[in-house]
């Protein structure tokens, strides 16, 4: 059998089976633009931390508009091995945890090197049962990612942390609240340290705390489930805690940035799209910087109307914690900044190696200087061709599908693989608005 058609079968709850290939190409043929109407499904940095966050409780847990990827597959594996039943409805789009007995406080190791979103278990066991370890996380590779941030908080709140043979072992009493600065911003540290306070005993303050909305998200679940949380979506998130939490019924909020990707998508090949179930202001610094680049954009209630009739203009972003444009859509941005004229720059201010992709980009034609690991100007407007290019990660993947649908002749995009970790069903959504792409 040939390489790019070798697969990994998981067996799930009710027989459902997910396939994922091991290597996978996606083919795009460019000159297509896209029109028509397609449904946003839910994210995936909302529906990761809400699974993790059942482990808070002895009562069953219920999640709606839970996308079907890779690295929610994981979290459920990954639930089932601490001891929690999880079924996972492929169908509905709903999981369904119960945490009564967890027989486990180490999440398999091998699953945590898949994915830094692991590590959002360390919290919620820290909090219940006093324990936990874990070896450190994996994931994409975007430069340096610590989870200093993560337990620097678990020592503040009274847990013990030590590294036993490159593993982290976390042992605590009750947990108490405190104050506690964070160094930055982190999406995950603030999720972690957020459930994990809880449970504590007091009151927790959290400082220089993240505002995604995807941490609003998993703050409204939370309190649903009983915590006494105030300051959601600010820097200062402050958490009484209480002797227990209880089940949840929630949905998982629109995915942002498979929105915004489509989006790109629409203003590079000049045509119309409207998307269905999308937050207005999660979209906002995407919005912005849309119709700063000579974009229409136009809302409905929950739909989003987005279309370039005439030429695109040079711009700039900086990838910032959000309110500002998000680190995730920085690549498929670039790939704009390449059919706009004049200069335009990104300053990738979140991770300090997520440039990489630019080396892929140039294999098809790109004007593209790297100041440094984390600046790039791109000049445009420049006609891409078809090439082989490799997806590094994520978002990589997706700027190298966008940069397809505009390259002249044929793009093969290997390593392909990793968008179905963050997007369910990209090619399948690209080509219902006219795109010329599927899987080889």
């Amino acid at each position: 059998m040939p390489a790019a058609h070798r697969c990994r079968r998981r067996k799930g709850n009710g027989g459902t089976v997910a396939v994922i290939a091991a290597t996978e190409r996606i083919v795009t043929r460019g000159g297509r633009s896209l029109y028509g109407r397609v449904a946003i499904g839910g994210a995936k940095n909302a529906a990761l931390p809400a699974m993790a966050a059942a482990l808070l409780t002895e009562e069953e847990c219920v999640l709606e508009n839970v996308p079907l990827l890779e690295d929610v597959f994981v979290m459920a594996e990954l639930l089932r091995a601490l001891g929690a039943e999880v079924d996972l409805d492929t169908e509905r789009h709903r999981v369904r945890i119960r945490a009564a007995e967890i027989h486990g406080y180490e999440p398999p190791p091998e699953l945590v090197a898949r994915m830094r979103a692991s590590f959002l278990v360390t919290g919620p066991l820290l909090a219940r049962f006093g324990r936990a370890r874990s070896v450190p996380p994996g994931g994409c590779q975007l430069g340096t990612r610590p989870v200093d941030v993560d337990l620097r908080g678990f020592r503040k709140l009274g847990a013990q942390v030590d590294i036993v043979d490159g593993t982290f072992v976390l042992t605590a009493g009750r947990l108490r609240g405190c104050d506690i600065y964070m160094d930055y911003p982190s999406h995950t540290g603030t999720e972690n340290l957020l459930m994990a306070a809880t449970l504590a005993q007091g009151r927790t303050t959290i400082i220089n705390a993240s505002a995604e909305p995807e941490i609003v998200n998993l703050g409204e679940i939370l309190m649903d489930m009983g915590a006494r949380i105030s300051g959601l979506g600010t820097s200062r998130i402050v958490i009484q805690g209480v002797d227990r939490l209880r089940g949840y019924r929630a949905s998982v909020l629109p995915d942002r940035l498979e929105a915004g990707t489509l989006a790109i998508a629409a203003a590079i090949t000049h045509g119309e799209v409207i998307l269905d179930h999308v937050r207005e202001p999660d979209m906002a610094p995407l919005t912005h910087k849309l119709r700063e680049a000579g974009a229409e954009v136009w809302w409905s209630e929950t739909s989003m109307l987005v279309r370039a009739p005439g030429p695109l203009q040079a711009t700039e972003i900086q990838a910032l914690p959000f309110p500002g444009f998000p680190t995730d859509l920085q690549a498929a941005f670039a790939v704009l900044m390449t059919q706009a004229h004049g200069r335009s720059r990104i300053f990738e201010r979140v991770f300090n190696d997520r440039l990489r992709y630019t080396s892929e980009l140039r294999k098809m034609g790109a004007a593209i200087e790297l100041i440094d690991r984390q600046q790039a100007l791109i000049e445009g407007p420049t006609p891409l061709r078809g090439a082989e290019v490799r997806a590094l990660d994520i978002r990589s993947g997706a700027c190298l599908v966008l940069a397809g649908l505009v390259a002249e002749g044929e793009t093969v995009i290997i390593d392909a693989h990793h968008l179905r970790r963050g997007y369910e069903d990209l090619v399948g959504k690209l080509a219902h608005l006219g795109a010329d792409i599927h899987y080889a």
